[in-house]
């Protein structure tokens, strides 16, 4: 087989491989911070309008944002009230990573964006959830956290799994994102 033959065969396996992919965007959600989120909601909602599927893996420092601020867990050791304590409860809670100014600068945002009539971090979940974007919350980060699934907002659809489970849908996505 010759050099041309070889560059043909790779971008007909290319080609078939690419085929394979899903209309889908498969994307690790890992930062806390609101421009973050915002940024994470903004894409998953777009790519959700566009007709694409939408998975979101949250982990680590985002998770608390999935957290109702009304819902307490009950039953944590010390460590999960201390990071109970010491983390957002939910998405009103949740700062700037820059310019926080000691929560100047987020309240500077938050104002601007009512203002400018752009959704709120709140308003993005509610419509992230019309849409159809499906959520996964990392297994792992609520038991080292010592959340509770109880103390989670009410997001039909939502599920605590696993990285293998989201390491399944991104090895059949188009995009793979991580905020």
């Amino acid at each position: 087989m010759d050099i041309q033959q070889s560059i043909e065969s790779l971008k007909n396996e290319m080609g078939r491989m690419r085929d394979e992919r899903q209309n889908k965007l498969a994307m690790v959600v890992f930062s806390g911070d609101l421009d973050k989120l915002l940024a994470a909601f903004i894409i998953a909602t777009g790519a959700a309008s566009m007709d694409m599927e939408v998975v979101m893996f949250f982990t680590f420092w985002a998770t608390p944002v999935l957290r109702d601020g009304k819902k307490k867990g009950k039953g944590k050791d010390l460590f999960g009230k201390m990071f109970g304590f010491m983390l957002p409860r939910g998405a009103r809670k949740v700062k700037l990573s820059k310019m926080h100014m000691a929560g100047m600068g987020t309240s500077m945002l938050k104002s601007l964006m009512k203002k400018k009539n752009v959704a709120s971090l709140d308003e993005m979940i509610s419509l992230a959830l019309e849409i159809g974007v499906k959520i996964y919350i990392c297994e792992m980060t609520m038991s080292l956290m010592g959340f509770k699934p109880e103390e989670m907002i009410d997001y039909p659809g939502r599920e605590f799994v696993g990285v293998a489970k989201f390491l399944q849908e991104a090895g059949d996505s188009k995009i793979q994102l991580f905020i």
